[in-house]
Order: structure tokens, then C-alpha cells, then sequence
């Protein structure tokens, strides 16, 4: 076995990269199953939405407060002078003020499973907190509410973590499926970057000593809970301007609206103050605004529902207009363990007789690249996996960080494999030549990417020389490229960063297919690279889960830290993965462009609305006055009542043939922004110009029929 064992070896994970992928892509597909739209979500959440009916709710969103408003108005109307159209314009404006109200409440909803999970964690745990002298210290038993910042906990084997914080002392695995929805235990010690723990998880093995790092009330659950509840999100600045337009326009058609009554009193005609609050109803940009608070809340929520937390809809609004995307090379980009693919003999040596002294040289070395290079001789050349009973009784020479070399010895044979510069002061210790040859070979693997480990034999004769060259590399996860032009599609530039020399970082680079790289990079240079983005005005996201990546995490405009992460990433970033896959960022950036697209869509479907409704009532309205106006009524509406409450009726009903819309998002396509733009005015700017000619005329049909309006 290996003098130092990795973390991150077969042994302490049982899944192979593919393996985790395909579990994840499987454990992602059942949360996007259970987060799609029901028509029975509804009904259950039809009691929210009659209690938001309360006009300090109302108060929140301006164009929905004039409806509101305008309903009260209609009903003291109707009591007062009761009559079968009067009633019916009440009831539809109550139940467009209510079907408002349903939409944010299903948004609201779907997170309400996921936030009375998480309150099953917040236990009445008793910690185990050490006297102020140290980890040598006594311990004391006290409610996880009392704990404070700075406090050392102890937690052994079955016991819950009290509180958030990280690990100090110790190592031990972790069950956080409460938290991720991952079943497989996870690996957190001290000392690096996987140190976090969450409050409310469960050590499986092994003591620790974490130190608390956030005060009751304040955990990673709590933010949660409030989060997916939707209790703490705000309005993001897209979603003001939003709202100031809404507004905007709401008083300009107050103004129309109020403009028609002098109008007809000119003509000799009275307008009922029934009649003129339907009209302004459903002239208003009714829909988008019933429809705006049940859009963000689905975003963060489309987030949730990937294992990401969002502390803010401004996080996921900006990821949405990313220009600059920072990438980590190793665990985004690649794999991150370097595996063999290739065998390279030097002349006079045969390729079997270099597989088989590789294979040899690496039965001891336990680490990844040991083992992948046994799996290349076993596949490639036939050989045995396993030693043979000649090879048990050679001396094992396991792999260690000191020596960088690994091998075995057969009597008078020696065999070893290693870094190249190991290997030649190991081979002329022992008389022999290192060849021109082989360092030719090892600047070739390095300037294409890889990492060249040199072979070598001592003979039964006592001749040193060397073999050949074993190429690891660091494989690029299939699909990179296309995602990577997914990317460009959208207009967002690609920059990978890391810590290797700039020729194998150019390499991995080409492969992947980014548009730039950061070679040997330090936190320092990070920070200057996203400010060097910034400044020219683009907006920059990355993720990172060190302490070293705290700066440029809170620097940047969207920081993505994973959980397994420091406390410090974790404060310093604006989103959390639970998860920890450093890919997820490139999905937080099609979500957060997926609630952009959805918002402008709808935004420009309820604003054509508007304009047809416009057209589409009035000459109804007013063909007694001017009979000029009978051409434009093209829809042929039976009476003026009847052009009114069928427009009503109408504008109540799309907002709830729009929830499911709104909830799920409009299908993201990467684009340009003229594409997109053009998509938006055909599909939603026509189909918002047609749609209600359509459905007002059929919705006039039925309301003809009804006695005292038709």
C-alpha cells in the first residue's frame, strides 16, 4: 500500500467519475419530475391565495392594488344598484385579483415541501461544546440554541452537528442527504478546503471539533427555509424597473379611461363608473403584473430544485446576464484524476516489454494514476490485474509524495516508474544513461497536456536504463465543447483557470474548447482578472471553495461556493451548490437567462394584450355613438355590456392559463439577443395581439346567451 493514502481514492469513494455523473444527472432528472407543474397545485394553494386578498398584500404590487381597488369600487356599486352585468364585472374582478394571487401562491408552494423537510432538522440537539481552554479541555452539554460564534463542539459517530461551522480537529464522514439529497456519505477534515460542516447533518464515523461559525437563527438551514418559503425575497432592480413601468403605464390608461367619460357626457352618453373600472381593468397590464412575483419565485426555485441556494433573486437575475464565465480546470473541466492513456517505448524497446515493467513498477502505487495505469496494461496488453505468485514474493516499493516514485523488486530485477527527473537521478545512481531520447518524449507529453512519468529497469545482469514514457492525463469531460458553444451562442466568453504551466494549460484549453485560460494562477490573479472584466463592464461569475477563493468570490457578480467549501467561500459567494459540482455553474447561468427570457416574454405578451383589448372593446363600446366604429369591430361583439364582461372574463382567465407558463419558464435556446428579440415579438408580441380577439369572441358567445347582458 502507499505511504500516504489519498482522501479521494476508490477506496473511500465507490463511484467512478461516470458513475457520479450518471448519478447525479439521474438525481437532478427526479427533482426537475417533482418540481413540474400540477394542475392540482392549484387547489391546494387556493386558501393562500384568498388570504393575500388582504390590502396590505396588495399594497405590494401597484397594478394589482388598482384592480383590487377597482373590485371594491364595482361591488359598493352593485349592492347599491344591483343588476345581472354589474354582479358579473364584480365577481370576474375578484376573481382576477384572486387568480393573481393563486399564481404567486403556487410559486410560493412548491417550496413549502422542501422547507418543512428542512425544519425536520431543527432538532432540539444537545452539543457537546468545550471549555474556552482549548480541545484539551472539559466538555459541557448544552442546547444548540446557546451555541455562539467562536465555540468548539465536540461530535463523534451518530451524533448530529449542532450548528454550522468547520472542522478544526479531526476527520470523519459525513450523511448530508438531509441537506444535498445524497444518499453517499461524504469526507470533511481539517485543514482544507473540504472543512464545512451544516448544522443538522449526521457524523457516520470518527470524532471531530468544529468550530461554530454562525449565531441560532442565522444557519445555513434558517437562510434556507426562508429562501425556498420565498419569506426574504426581494425585488431585484430588473423587477423595480419592471414595476415602474408597469405602474407607468397603468396611469397612462387611468388617464385614457378617465379621458372617455367627457368624451361620451360631449355625445350625450353616460359612462357607468362600472362600466369605466371594467375597461380600465382590463387595459392595464394586468397579466404581467398578476404574473411578476410567481416568475422570480420560480427561478429561485428552478435553482432549489438543482441543489443550488441562492441568497437573493438578484444573484440569479445577474447570472442571467453573465458576460464572462471563470471555469476551474480540475473538477469542472476535467475529471480532476489524472488517469494513463498512453505508453510510449523508446527505440529498441518493445511496447509489451514497457507494458509489462509499467504494470510491475505499479502494483503498489495505490493512488488513481497508479491504479489507471494498471487498468491500461490489463486492457490494452492482456495481463493480470493482480500479482502472480512469482510477483508476491518480490519487495512491494509503494508510491509516497518524498521519493515521487513507486516499483518493485524481484531478486537482482528492479523495477521503478516515476517522475522523470526521479527516475534519471534514480537510473545514473546505478551506472546507467538517461537518454536524449526520453526527454525529448516528456516535453512533447508536457507540451500537450499531459503528465509524463518515466519507466525504468534494473536487469538481472545489473544494467540500469530506461524504457519509455507513461502519458497520464487529465481527461476533459465529454460534452464540454458543446456546452462550451452553448456558451458562445449566448454571447458569454469562457476563461478557465489554473494552477498549471501555461503549455498544459493551452492544451486542455484547445480541447475543451474555451476561449481563454489563467495558467499558474494565485487568488491574487483571480482578483485582477475579474476586475479587469469588470471594468470594461461585463458582468463575471465563478465558483471556488476555499478560503483562498473568498476574495474573488465577493468580488465577482456571481459567486458560486460549494458546500463542501469553507465557511469563508460560502459567506463570500451569492450562491451555495449543495451539490459541489463546479459544472453547476453553467446551469445557474441558463437558469437565471431562462427567468430573463420568461419575463420579457410575458412581459411583451400581456403588453400586446393590452393594445388588442384595446381595439377590440372599444368600438363595441362605442358604435352607438359612432357608428363609423362598426368596421373596426371586427369580432362582431354582440353589446357594449357584453364586449366589457367578455374582456373581463378574459383577463382573469389567461392569467391562470399562464401560471403554468410562468412557473416553468419559457424553453431557453442559446441565441443572440436579435434572435431572441425576434423569437419574443413573433411568438409572444403577435400570439399577445391575436390571442385575445380570439378569446374574447368566443368567451362573447357564451355571455350572449345570458339573459340581461346579451
Amino acid at each position: 500500500m502507499t505511504a500516504t493514502t489519498p482522501l479521494h481514492t476508490p477506496e473511500h469513494d465507490p463511484y467512478t467519475p461516470k458513475e457520479a455523473q450518471e448519478l447525479h444527472a439521474e438525481r437532478t432528472g427526479r427533482k426537475l419530475a417533482a418540481g413540474v407543474f400540477h394542475p392540482r397545485q392549484l387547489l391546494v394553494s387556493l386558501p393562500d391565495a384568498f388570504r393575500k386578498l388582504h390590502p396590505r398584500h396588495q399594497l405590494r404590487n401597484p397594478v394589482m392594488f388598482v384592480v383590487w381597488v377597482g373590485s371594491v369600487l364595482v361591488t359598493a356599486f352593485t349592492v347599491l344598484e344591483p343588476s345581472v352585468f354589474s354582479i358579473a364585472v364584480a365577481a370576474w374582478l375578484w376573481f382576477t385579483v384572486l387568480f393573481a394571487n393563486l399564481a404567486e401562491a403556487v410559486a410560493e408552494g412548491r417550496g413549502k415541501a422542501q422547507a418543512e423537510s428542512l425544519r425536520g432538522l431543527k432538532t432540539d440537539t444537545v452539543a457537546r461544546r468545550l471549555a474556552t481552554n482549548g480541545t484539551a479541555g472539559t466538555e459541557e452539554e448544552v442546547p444548540a440554541v446557546d451555541l455562539r460564534v467562536g465555540d468548539l463542539v465536540v461530535v463523534e459517530a451518530g451524533q448530529v452537528v449542532p450548528g454550522d461551522g468547520d472542522i478544526v480537529e479531526g476527520i470523519a464522514t459525513v450523511d448530508e442527504s438531509a441537506i444535498t439529497g445524497e444518499s453517499a456519505p461524504v469526507i470533511r477534515e481539517s485543514g482544507g478546503d473540504r472543512s464545512a460542516v451544516t448544522g443538522g447533518t449526521t457524523v457516520l464515523s470518527d470524532r471531530i471539533v468544529a468550530r461554530i461559525s454562525t449565531r441560532p437563527g442565522e444557519t445555513f438551514v434558517d437562510r434556507m427555509i426562508a429562501l425556498v418559503e420565498g419569506a426574504e425575497r426581494k425585488k431585484t432592480p430588473n423587477e423595480v424597473a419592471l414595476t415602474i413601468l408597469l405602474s407607468t403605464l397603468t396611469i397612462i390608461f387611468l388617464l385614457v379611461v378617465v379621458a372617455l367619460q367627457p368624451m361620451a357626457g360631449y355625445s350625450g352618453r353616460q359612462i357607468s363608473v362600472i362600466v369605466l373600472t371594467a375597461l380600465l381593468v382590463c387595459l392595464i397590464p394586468t397579466t404581467i403584473g398578476a404574473l411578476l412575483s410567481a416568475i422570480g419565485i420560480a427561478g429561485m426555485d428552478r435553482l432549489v430544485q438543482r441543489n443550488v441556494l441562492a441568497k437573493s433573486g438578484r444573484a440569479v437575475e445577474a447570472a442571467g446576464d453573465i458576460d464572462t464565465l471563470l471555469l476551474d480546470k480540475t473538477g469542472t473541466i476535467t475529471f480532476g484524476n489524472r488517469q494513463a492513456t498512453e505508453l510510449i517505448p523508446l527505440p529498441g524497446v518493445e511496447q509489451e516489454e514497457l507494458a509489462a515493467a509499467a504494470r510491475l513498477s505499479s502494483l503498489a502505487d495505490r493512488t488513481p494514476e497508479g491504479r489507471s495505469i494498471v487498468d491500461l496494461c490489463v486492457v490494452d496488453h492482456g495481463l493480470p490485474a493482480e500479482p502472480g505468485d512469482d510477483e508476491r514474493d518480490g519487495e512491494f516499493i509503494a508510491f509516497s509524495a518524498q521519493t515521487r516514485m513507486s516499483g518493485i523488486d524481484l531478486g537482482d530485477r528492479q523495477v521503478r516508474k516515476g517522475a522523470a527527473s526521479t527516475i534519471r537521478v534514480w537510473v545514473t545512481s546505478h551506472g546507467g544513461n538517461y537518454p536524449d531520447r526520453a526527454d525529448d518524449i516528456v516535453e512533447r507529453v508536457s507540451a500537450e497536456g499531459g503528465t509524463p512519468l518515466a519507466c525504468a529497469e534494473i536487469d538481472d545482469d545489473g544494467r540500469a536504463r530506461v524504457l519509455g514514457v507513461i502519458r497520464l492525463s487529465d481527461v476533459v469531460k465529454p460534452g464540454m465543447r458543446e456546452r462550451f458553444d452553448e456558451l458562445r451562442a449566448m454571447g458569454i466568453r469562457t476563461v478557465m483557470v489554473t494552477g498549471d504551466n501555461p503549455l498544459t494549460a493551452r492544451a486542455i484549453a484547445e480541447e475543451a474548447g474555451v476561449d481563454d485560460f489563467l495558467a499558474e494562477a494565485k487568488p491574487e490573479d483571480k482578483m485582477a482578472l475579474i476586475r479587469t472584466e469588470q471594468e470594461g463592464g461585463r458582468l463575471v461569475a465563478m465558483t471556488g471553495d476555499g478560503t483562498n477563493d473568498a476574495p474573488a468570490l465577493a468580488q465577482a457578480d456571481v459567486g458560486v461556493a460549494m458546500n463542501t467549501g469553507t465557511s469563508a467561500a460560502k459567506e463570500a459567494g451569492n450562491m451555495v451548490d449543495l451539490d459541489s459540482d463546479p459544472t453547476k455553474l453553467i446551469e445557474v447561468v441558463e437558469i437565471g437567462k431562462q427567468m430573463l427570457i420568461t419575463r420579457g416574454a410575458l412581459t411583451t405578451f400581456s403588453i400586446a394584450n393590452d393594445l388588442a383589448k384595446y381595439f377590440a372593446i372599444l368600438p363595441a363600446l362605442f358604435v352607438a355613438l359612432y357608428p363609423q366604429l362598426d368596421k373596426l369591430n371586427i369580432m362582431r361583439l354582440a353589446t357594449p355590456e357584453s364586449a366589457i364582461l367578455s374582456a373581463v372574463i378574459f383577463n382573469a382567465l389567461v392569467i391562470v392559463a399562464l401560471i403554468p407558463r410562468a412557473l416553468r419558464g419559457v424553453r431557453y435556446r442559446p441565441m443572440s439577443a436579435a434572435g431572441l428579440l425576434r423569437r419574443n415579438l413573433l411568438v409572444y408580441g403577435l400570439g399577445g395581439i391575436v390571442t385575445p380577439f380570439l378569446g374574447i369572441w368566443l368567451v362573447d358567445l357564451l355571455v350572449r346567451l345570458v339573459p340581461g347582458i346579451g
